[in-house]
């Protein structure tokens, strides 16, 4: 079945990814290092009972992690893997030497040297799990985050 253009929904509301699951060993190490190194906000931390947090951290103009203890042993082992090695996170800055200095200085290890592609001005990062983030700095004719030309 072909995708249908947002313009023909049938639905009043259309639906929308509100937050992504990201697998945590702890969940202030995790708060720590965001805070740190993304310069995200802490949106809410409530207690669960039983060990178990709701986190949600994020940057303050959108884009939401819901942070998600590992408990099990499958869960342990995939701590770090979001998406098999690729980029699994994407990250949008309006000035990419401010942020990309900035992160270095508080220990953000990247794995390669900014380069300029024809979306914008990239660089991927490892968070503290070895999960790889693109920080980019789209062009100005790229596509931006609401699917239209920027």
């Amino acid at each position: 079945m072909a995708a249908t253009p947002s313009s023909s929904r049938r639905w009043g509301n259309p639906v929308r990814l509100a937050y992504t699951a990201y697998l945590v060993r702890d969940y202030d190490e995790a708060i720590d290092w965001f805070v740190r190194a993304l310069d995200w906000r802490v949106v809410e931390d409530t207690d669960m009972g039983g060990g178990k947090r709701w986190v949600r951290v994020g940057a303050a103009d959108g884009g939401e992690l819901l942070l998600a203890r590992a408990a099990t042993p499958d869960q342990i082992a995939a701590v770090g893997k979001a998406a098999g090695g690729r980029v699994a996170y994407f990250v949008h800055t309006g000035d990419f030497d401010r942020d990309h200095a900035r992160m270095l200085a508080v220990g953000v290890k990247f794995a390669e040297a900014p380069r300029d592609e024809a979306y914008g001005r990239v660089a991927v990062f490892a968070d503290l799990y070895g999960n790889r983030w693109d920080l980019i700095e789209a062009r100005t004719n790229a596509i931006s985050d609401d699917g239209e030309t920027a």
